[in-house]
């Protein structure tokens, strides 16, 4: 993919936009600072059809109004889903976040943190194959159960969320993009 455009939003979130080839869908990447290195060259590295917004955020509330604007209908098309960028994990229970009081020191805004956050589960968690009912192979993540509160903040807004580490973000992408239809097959 290509790297279009970088930006940086209200809460001093950088963004930058990467494109495939025409066609496909809208995918986001959040990443905290300490991994926006890996996040940018996996990015780099892939090839395919669509758009990928990498998100190099600091707190949840940034993360979310960017997930918000990105997801608005106005840009033309939602998000496909969300592709964390932590520990690998194949879901996380509901939590309680701290409350604290937050102050961007480039833009001056101060904001709040915390409150509930629901419980997830991996996007491709329970895809089988067949009546068989087999596992695709591959397809879900391996990762234990754990908290990923970004991740709860993806659930919260609906969006499909994956939460892997920086060395497994391109398979697992690519992994997504290999079971996302590209076109709506009419029924029957």
């Amino acid at each position: 993919m290509y790297l279009v455009s970088v930006w940086s939003d209200l809460y001093a979130s950088t963004l930058a936009l990467y494109t495939g080839r025409a066609g496909g869908h809208r995918w986001l990447v959040a990443s905290p600072p300490q991994h926006a290195g890996a996040a940018a060259r996996a990015l780099e590295a892939l090839e395919g059809k669509g758009e990928a917004v990498l998100l190099v955020y600091a707190g949840l509330t940034p993360l979310e109004m960017a997930l918000r604007q990105q997801n608005d209908p106005v840009l033309g098309r939602g998000l496909s889903g969300v592709l964390v960028v932590d520990r690998p994990l194949s879901g996380g229970p509901e939590m309680t976040l701290p409350g604290s009081e937050q102050r961007d020191e480039q833009s001056g805004l101060t904001y709040h943190e915390g409150g509930g956050a629901p419980a997830w589960t991996d996007a491709l968690a329970g895809r089988v194959t067949g009546a068989a009912g087999v596992p695709e192979t591959g397809m879900t993540q391996t990762g234990e159960q754990g908290q990923c509160a970004p991740a709860s903040v993806c659930a919260g807004l609906g969006l499909p969320v994956r939460v892997c580490g920086p060395d497994t973000l391109s398979v697992t992408l690519r992994q997504w993009w290999a079971v996302t239809p590209h076109a709506l097959i009419p029924a029957g």
